[in-house]
């Protein structure tokens, strides 16, 4: 089986995928709205492109059914943060996770909550 390979997101186009995720599917107009304000013909524009190239990656997805489209996120924050941490890993460590989540979790980095729940996310992926 071929291994598919993570397209990247900008930071322009996670801008868009944001506003999804934050206030859930919109037209064109409403996420120009809420990403630069009072919008304009500029930033309608400027968000049309990151929605077509969003779509194209398979980030979004529009809904045709109205005429005015749609669009909502075809992927989850966490299956994003997933594929694009897995990118790094590949990039800077071999495919190995390991020195990424010892960076991460060095003492002074995490609090008290963060290791609890991190000690609770090894617990449970031990008991499977």
């Amino acid at each position: 089986m071929a291994k598919r390979i993570a397209k990247d997101v900008t930071e322009a186009e996670l801008s868009i995928l944001q506003a999804i995720w934050e206030h859930g599917p919109a037209t064109i107009r409403q996420l120009a709205e809420r990403i630069y304000g009072e919008g304009g013909t500029s930033a309608y524009a400027t968000v049309q492109k990151l929605l077509e190239r969003l779509e194209a990656k398979d980030y979004v997805a529009r809904d045709r059914s109205e005429s005015v489209h749609r669009f909502r996120a075809a992927v989850d924050r966490e299956e994003l943060i997933g594929r694009k941490l897995r990118a790094v890993a590949e990039t800077l460590c071999g495919g190995s996770l390991t020195p990424l989540l010892s960076h991460l979790v060095q003492p002074g980095r995490l609090t008290e909550k963060e290791r609890s729940d991190l000690r609770s996310l090894i617990d449970r992926l031990d008991r499977k």
